[in-house]
């Protein structure tokens, strides 16, 4: 057996799985139930099961099924091999892959009617159609319910939902409505919701409260058949849909694993990936996985043997912070922040020399890197220069604004240091948080790092700090990420911040601009023009500091299942995690390799 040898430095930043232990948190009020096979399960040979690492919640969300009580985490832990929307999204050919739907077209030029056309092989588990009425009671569910994750979208945006008949729905919308095809009813990475069965969750008392189980009607390839805390199961119907309609080949894998990791050293996972005893697990740090590589030939990464092998996430990080309150109020102060970091540093000494610092809000997709490219863009940034690594500069704006340095080194005003402390999440920002501390320690600015269970409380409550957390919005075109700063969302002092709000930045200029180019589509040169002013005032105001894009390194192994995804193969242009909404897609477009 090859031991792996990794220092207890790399064990501490190894493993990010930091979503799934919201869920039981989410769960709280669902009665928690394993679910027992009634007979002992058949036997199903190694090369015909996926054995997957990740982390199976415990608590409340065993046994719990059901996307609505478990809102926003349904599609993790395997849960997406159940559920389907009406289209997924290629990230990667940037395009809609036609699902439970057909086509879902806009009807007019101003966006405010929207046509779906069902697949009329579409069915549930129990054999019965998926039809307008799925559709319809899904939609007026997150219209009506405050507890669904689409619920502003849905009451905010949309007039009326309605059944032309057993395979149509229409839908009417109170405004203009580009984007709402896209970020709600498209599945891709995190977003977007499923159709639920209205027969069944309209019998339930309280639907978001019906854990679901395994008598839940689903749409997807797998039943679940066994789930405890250590692992979840799930088998192949040979009745699936989706074969019948062309969408896809009968899945080869007949047997989904996932066994809970939760509670197991990093050295213990990768060992048992070097093993051939996981086929993929959670994604790891750049020097867990290559060690991985070099120890079993049978493992790839998403960009094969070679650095840096993860895929972009959706989710890059800035540094924010409470641009109302002092003096992160001052520009010229949250401007010296950006200039103290040296992108290419962080490149070169955390991610091998792999260009994923960043100076946007959004993920560089091929369609944002488009728009990133742009000429308008590219005048933006030669303006304001978003991405300049210059201490001296950074050092008069501090002066400019009336700072000294004291004795330590450090900006002061009326003998008070400013409170430059970075709340973030070990299990994510364990490599990147005490770079950057450094940094703008060097930099005179009082910096370091909490990594405290009150990490994230800070944020939402706005403390004197600096956060480090992403911008979970634009996939395909900039509007969402740019919209997170749009005045409506700028809650006061003393009040919460949401995810993504935690700037509280108001500008009427930057708020009439992006309400100009939201009814717009992102084609529309007037859009591509006012949203590149918008990121233009993003940087000019540096409403926060954007610093790094990121990668999910997933290891893939190759001993028992081949055609994993990769940056030269990205399975039906999908992003490789298996846990995303799209990654039935990926375990579905799995093949065997022959081994015994």
């Amino acid at each position: 057996m090859v031991r792996l040898k990794l220092s207890a430095a790399l064990v501490s930043l190894a493993l990010v799985i930091a979503p799934v232990a919201a869920i039981a948190q989410d769960a709280a009020t669902i009665a928690a139930t394993e679910i027992v096979p009634s007979a002992p399960l058949p036997v199903v040979p190694r090369n015909q099961t996926l054995a997957l690492g990740w982390g199976v919640a415990g608590g409340s969300s065993v046994g719990t099924t059901n996307p609505w009580a478990l809102p926003g985490y349904t599609h993790q832990e395997g849960n997406n091999l159940m559920w389907e929307p009406l289209m997924y999204f290629a990230i990667y050919k940037g395009e809609f892959v036609p699902w439970l739907a057909d086509s879902m077209e806009y009807t007019d030029d101003s966006f405010t009617t929207l046509e779906i056309k069902l697949n009329k092989d579409a069915a549930w588990s129990d054999g019965n159609p998926v039809t307008s009425k799925d559709v319809v009671y899904t939609f007026e569910g997150q219209m009506q319910n405050e507890k669904l994750p689409y619920h502003a979208q849905f009451s905010q945006q949309v007039a009326s939902v309605t059944a032309i008949d057993d395979l149509t729905i229409e839908v009417k919308f109170t405004e203009p409505s580009p984007r709402f095809k896209f970020e709600v009813l498209s599945e891709k990475f995190d977003t977007g919701i499923p159709i639920v069965p209205a027969d069944y969750l309209s019998a339930q008392a309280d639907p978001t409260l019906a854990p679901g189980r395994d008598e839940m009607p689903h749409s997807g390839p797998y039943d679940i058949v066994a789930w405890n805390v250590n692992q979840k199961i799930f088998d192949l119907r040979p009745d699936w849909w989706a074969v019948k309609a062309g969408r896809i080949a009968e899945p080869a894998v007949k047997r989904v694993v996932v066994v809970n990791i939760l509670n197991q050293p990093i050295d213990t996972v990768a060992q048992r990936i070097v093993n051939n005893e996981f086929d993929s697990s959670v994604d790891m740090r750049a020097q867990i996985i290559g060690t991985i590589l070099e120890q079993n030939p049978d493992v790839q990464s998403w960009t094969g043997k070679e650095s840096p092998y993860g895929y972009l996430d959706w989710w890059p990080n800035s540094l924010w912070m409470n641009d109302q309150l002092e003096p992160f109020s001052d520009p010229n102060v949250r401007k010296a922040i950006s200039l103290a970091i040296d992108r290419n540093l962080i490149d070169e000494i955390l991610y091998e020399g792999a260009k994923i610092a960043t100076i946007y809000p959004f993920p560089l997709y091929p369609n944002l890197q488009k728009f990133a490219d742009s000429p308008e863009v590219k005048a933006e940034e030669a303006k304001y220069e978003p991405g300049k690594f210059d201490l001296d500069e950074s050092a008069q704006l501090m002066t400019d604004a009336g700072f000294e340095k004291n004795g330590d080194g450090l900006w002061a005003k009326d003998g008070k240091s400013i409170d430059a402390t970075i709340q973030a999440f070990e299990t994510i920002h364990g490599d990147i948080a005490p770079v950057l501390a450094e940094m703008l320690r060097n930099a005179g600015f009082d910096a370091n790092v909490n990594f405290g269970t009150d990490a994230y409380q800070n944020m939402v409550d706005g403390k004197a700090g600096l956060y480090m957390f992403g911008h979970g919005a634009s996939l395909f075109d900039p509007f969402e990420a740019l919209n997170l700063f749009h005045g409506k969302f700028s809650n006061a002092i003393g009040s919460s911040a949401g995810n993504n709000r935690f700037s509280r930045y108001s500008n009427p200029e930057y708020d009439a601009l992006i309400d100009e180019i939201a009814p717009l589509d992102s084609n529309d040169p007037k859009f591509i023009e006012g949203a590149a002013k918008a990121l233009g005032i993003y940087w000019r105001d540096t409403i926060d500091v954007p610093i790094i894009q990121w990668l999910h390194r997933i290891p893939y192994n190759n001993h028992y299942w081949v055609n994993w995804p990769s940056s030269t193969n990205p399975v039906m242009g999908t992003n490789g995690a298996f846990w995303a909404h799209t990654g039935m897609l990926v375990i579905a477009s799995l093949q065997p390799s022959g081994a015994e």
